[in-house]
């Protein structure tokens, strides 16, 4: 894991030493070693690397071809990229690094099919010598982050949004209003989009290719499905099936030539990972983070699940105290804007991690191929209502409430589009606040490529849970692992998630929906493997998420913190009303309303 930075501007290149100042900006993403590499004319590429397979000079980026045509810069771990060594006639290697397995690729399979053969986590920039075409890539999850400023005449890529906004070329432009609408209803900037104008991202599973005349295209050369065509609708058949191909990912994301170990929590899938890791480390490390707010701690599960599995666990239960002291630490972490307050958590198990290891495995992904949020189940049970009248079902709604209290159908059945109201379950910044804080967003349109919950009314259940299930994929999901990425990165750790492996992704497509799916029975097929696998542990129902007591934190500890951010801040550059802002917190710290959301959001912004 490492960061890198691209600059193509002909005849008109950075200094060096400017260019290795904002390479620099990047460093924690890459302590063990720094590279440069320019043609003298167009193009210069950096490289911070964190050495994780070979940690010999034969692993140091930014690394040529062996044809001398490409030069590559390279973030992330390609897991079978032995296997490819294997399928080239080149055989003349220096070491055992996977960047060294992707030039060779290239000189023989090409661009585009080397990409589309790499199983890991990648973000990629390619420079071609001869044809002087560009390529960037990024891996099919969207695991690692490829930012990259374009205007026309200078190129700038690199791991860091900040990288972007820093650079000459694009540190005075101004803000996109549009995409500033999207992150304070999302808490987050999806790609392809960047908060200022003229800045992007590489969409998971896309290659852009910039031509010697700087025309622009894109491809995408692995998309998540609307709909699969499932075989397995057998339980065993698909426990079986989950259980050898989430061992084989974990065996595979188990090479490392430095220290490895795991995060553990008290839910389904982190120890689910460490139970198959345990077969092939039998001392694995495994690090969890506790609270000392017993509705949001579940490291008590942790421990049990640590025990039951006989592996050494370092715990760190947070208190309301250390929040002061280590909440500007994490949220400096925060190189792009991101409201996600898990970060707090995420970054401290990092750190913990970090003592220790130099890789962590996680368990990101297993609630978006096996339908664990409780949302997949809060829209699906309107399913059959759904195509009826409007006053046909809203009467049904009212005899629900009155009769259940809402039990069997809820508030969706109410929306004219079931992707309206599953993106509305994203977005806890209020529509009235929102525009109260921001009036001159009132009027603004979302921009026009944002399509993740573009899908249309389904009447069959499972073809909607399957829409949803791809805009999990590229909504939340895409946010997780920016936090995951972010908070890991600037404790230089590299984590490493395997049901996002793409043979874990594309077996989940084999099975049917329906196993893991229904009221209380989320994410059935893991639990079932799960106390298979450590039966001591009693299964539990509650999702407690990881996340921490912040309604209750920004009342008391970090109270200072963000009156003075949100209001000394620059909020006006965003347009933000100041009394609107103070008439928010004060609400907030007087219990009135939960704000937590919408004052995070402001405040990750402004950070």
């Amino acid at each position: 894991m490492c960061g890198f930075l691209f600059e193509y501007k002909p005849n008109n290149l950075s200094t060096k030493q400017e260019f290795i100042n904002l390479l620099s900006e990047s460093k924690l993403r890459g302590p063990d070693h720094q590279g440069y590499w320019s043609n003298n004319n167009s193009v210069q590429m950096g490289f911070n690397r964190l050495a994780i397979l070979d940690l010999t000079d034969a692993g140091i980026q930014p690394m040529i071809s062996p044809s001398q045509k490409f030069v590559v810069v390279f973030n992330g771990e390609i897991y079978n990229h032995l296997e490819l060594r294997q399928k080239l006639h080149f055989k003349k290697f220096r070491g055992q690094s996977d960047t060294e397995t992707i030039t060779a690729c290239l000189d023989e399979f090409g661009v585009h099919k080397t990409i589309e053969s790499l199983d890991g986590m990648f973000a990629i920039s390619i420079y071609n010598q001869e044809t002087k075409e560009i390529f960037l890539a990024r891996d099919f999850a969207g695991i690692k982050p490829l930012f990259y400023g374009w205007n026309g005449k200078t190129l700038v890529v690199a791991s860091q949004y900040d990288q972007i906004r820093n650079h000459s070329d694009f540190k005075n432009n101004s803000i996109d209003e549009q995409v500033l609408k999207l992150y304070l209803q999302q808490h987050f900037v999806p790609a392809p989009f960047g908060l200022y104008k003229e800045t992007f991202q590489v969409k998971p599973g896309e290659i852009i290719t910039f031509d010697s005349a700087g025309n622009c295209s894109k491809r995408q050369y692995w998309e998540f499905p609307s709909k699969y065509n499932y075989t397995i609708t057998n339980t065993k058949e698909a426990e079986q099936l989950v259980y050898d191909t989430l061992d084989s990912c974990v065996k595979d994301q188990m090479i490392a030539d430095v220290p490895l170990g795991a995060f553990l929590s008290g839910g389904v899938d982190s120890p689910l990972i460490c139970s198959f890791a345990k077969k092939y480390k039998k001392d694995l490390s495994v690090f969890s983070i506790g609270s000392d707010s017993a509705i949001h701690d579940e490291s008590d599960r942790a421990t049990a699940y640590a025990n039951a599995l006989e592996l050494p666990q370092d715990l760190w239960k947070l208190s309301a105290k250390e929040v002061v002291k280590y909440w500007n630490e994490a949220t400096k972490s925060l190189h792009e804007p991101l409201a996600d307050f898990s970060i707090l958590p995420t970054y401290l198990v990092s750190k913990l991690a970090k003592k220790k290891v130099t890789v962590a495995l996680s368990g990101d992904g297993g609630d978006e191929l096996f339908f664990g949020y409780e949302r997949f189940w809060s829209i699906g049970k309107n399913t059959k209502y759904q195509h009826l009248p409007e006053i046909i079902r809203k009467g049904i709604y009212g005899l629900d409430k009155y009769y259940s209290g809402n039990k069997n159908v809820n508030s969706v059945l109410l929306s004219q589009k079931q992707a309206i109201a599953h993106e509305s379950l994203h977005s806890r910044f209020r529509k009235p606040n929102l525009h109260s804080i921001a009036p001159n967003l009132k009027n603004i349109d979302l921009p026009e490529l944002w399509n993740v919950y573009d899908y249309e009314n389904c009447k069959d259940e499972r073809d909607l849970i399957m829409n949803m299930q791809k805009a999990e994929f590229y909504g939340m999901m895409q946010k997780t692992l920016r936090k995951v990425d972010l908070a890991s990165m600037e404790n230089s750790l590299e984590v490493r998630v395997p049901f996002l492996q793409k043979k874990m992704i594309e077996t989940s497509w084999q099975i049917d929906p329906f196993l893991s799916y229904g009221k209380g029975n989320r994410k059935e097929l893991l639990k079932n493997i799960l106390q298979n696998q450590i039966p001591q542990v009693p299964r539990e129902e509650v999702k407690k998420g990881f996340t921490i007591p912040l309604r209750k934190w920004i009342q008391e500890d970090l109270k200072h913190e963000f009156e003075e951010k949100l209001l000394e801040g620059n909020t006006q550059l965003f347009g933000f009303e100041k009394k609107a802002i103070e008439k928010m917190l004060q609400e907030h710290f007087q219990n009135k309303n939960d704000h937590k959301w919408a004052l995070f959001t402001m405040y990750a912004l402004l950070k």
